[in-house]
């Protein structure tokens, strides 16, 4: 009833599926640590209270974000040794040490000191917590290295020999291993992605409470307008480096793995005088042709070759059972450049909303900024699905092919276990998701509007917590410590 076929489809279903959870909370929490340490630096050095504001604000919605970030990596790492064994012993001489490496440098700076980044601020001292917000910003920035050099060693293999009797890859340069060459790229194009992740899911929860509050702008709080104003900064800054980085890696991209720019482009057929850059169209991989195609003739020479008249090779000089499938690649890839684009003009709109001085009186632009609040994620999973599909029918690119790479398990087993990692995600990602969103739906406050309606208490006493005092109000005995 199921054969091998089957069992190789529903493991790469099993994989992306999981992936696909797992990645969308270090693109998001790449960013917010960076952002954390910022807030907490500008809040020693001003001592403006809203920046602290900030920090107690987003503090707690990154414990939970990482906590699922952590849990999802861990089911994708068994899957090494559940569905995909063979590729396990085959480059595991290779991939180990830098994954090892991403958890002795990495994951145990972030673990170390995520407690005394969340908890220890009135513990250890203001130096102390510094460093700590430091150093998990910065173990999340090294896990990206060791995960992308990794991930990009397998698109672009260097440094290794193969065993002839046992197939293995055998590292020979470890160098080469690391800093392959596609991973400098890579490695810009996606921790770059995390930081503009970041900035509109800021921007956007921020933009939610400028518009509820749109007609009593009097009720919106100062670190509300602080942090929309920090985001749509980073957005107008970092949006354009995006689109240059994303240029360089696409230019690496056609070095190392042509038929992969083929796919994202749509050339089924080479063109010895100038490349059309297709806007849209409907791959056809069966007979081989872009129908209903839309582009701009030679525009695709330019871009690829910095030439109108530069000749572009097309899928017909790659065997079809070498070619990635096209229309999945070609589509993801539009994805991810029309955010992109989309990405660049709400920073130029917020850009000039600023000089005008009507950045937190436009609800037009307050509008897209909600709208594009969750644009981060989603071009960042259509990015990898880009680099990922477009990397078939290899996993290791050109030498190890992805059916000769998994397990010898039959298809219902692995059916059974995408069922249930499909129940389980949705119920466990689900429910913290859900409340992420129900803590991003209140507003941030100064600490001490917590308790205004102890402030002004005629039974306020001094060396009480505001918590004694608030439970003296409502008539509760106050317990000691609490």
């Amino acid at each position: 009833m199921f054969d091998t076929a089957d069992a190789v489809l529903l493991a790469r279903i099993q994989f992306a599926f999981t992936v696909s959870f797992h990645f969308l909370f270090p693109a998001f929490t790449i960013g917010l640590a960076s952002f954390l340490a910022v807030l907490n630096g500008l809040w020693l050095w001003t001592k403006d209270h809203q920046y602290l504001d900030l920090f107690r604000y987003w503090v707690k919605i990154f414990a939970l974000a990482f906590a699922m970030g952590v849990v999802s990596g861990i089911v994708m790492s068994y899957q090494f040794g559940t569905n995909w064994s063979v590729f396990s012993d085959r480059a595991g001489p290779v991939i180990g040490a830098p994954m090892a490496y991403e958890v002795l440098s990495a994951f145990f700076l972030e673990a170390g000191f995520l407690g005394i980044m969340l908890f220890g601020r009135e513990r250890v001292g203001a130096t102390l917590h510094m460093i700590a917000c430091l150093a998990v910003g910065v173990g999340t920035a090294i896990s990206a290295f060791w995960i992308l050099s990794v991930n990009s060693w397998m698109h672009t293999p260097a440094g290794f020999e193969i065993d002839p009797d046992t197939g293995q890859f055998l590292p020979t340069d470890f160098w080469q291993v690391i800093f392959n060459p596609s991973f400098p790229y890579r490695l810009m194009h996606t921790v770059t992605a995390a930081y503009l992740t970041t900035a509109f899911i800021v921007g956007g929860v921020a933009a939610f409470h400028l518009l509820r509050h749109r007609h009593r702008p009097d009720l919106v709080s100062p670190a509300t307008r602080t942090m929309f104003s920090m985001a749509l900064w980073m957005a107008t800054i970092f949006a354009p480096v995006q689109i240059f980085l994303g240029d360089l890696h696409g230019l690496n991209t056609l070095e190392h793995q042509p038929a992969k720019v083929m796919a994202m482009e749509g050339h089924f057929e080479s063109h010895p005088e100038g490349a059309p850059l297709y806007l849209f169209g409907l791959p056809n991989q069966d007979e081989q042709r872009l129908d209903y195609a839309v582009g701009i003739p030679k525009l695709s020479s330019l871009i690829l070759k910095h030439d109108l008249n530069a000749p572009l090779d097309g899928l017909d000089t790659i065997p079809r059972e070498d070619q990635p499938p096209v229309a999945i690649v070609f589509w993801s890839f539009r994805i991810m450049v029309m955010i992109g684009f989309a990405m660049l003009g709400l920073g130029l709109w917020s850009l000039v909303a600023r000089v005008r001085r009507r950045l937190y009186d436009t609800p037009s632009l307050h509008r897209a900024a909600l709208i594009m609040g969750p644009s981060g994620l989603i071009a960042v999973l259509a990015g990898w699905v880009t680099t990922e599909v477009g990397r078939q029918p290899f996993t290791v690119y050109g030498f190890l092919r992805t059916a000769d790479s998994a397990a010898p398990l039959a298809a219902p087993a692995v059916g059974a276990s995408l069922i249930a990692f499909i129940v389980i995600y949705f119920a466990v990602f689900g429910a913290g998701t859900y409340y992420i969103l129900r803590l991003m739906g209140r507003a941030p406050e100064p600490a001490e509007a917590r308790y205004k309606d102890v402030t002004d208490s005629p039974i306020r006493t001094a060396g009480t917590t505001p918590v004694q005092q608030h439970a003296a109000r409502k008539g509760r005995p106050a317990q000691p410590g609490v």
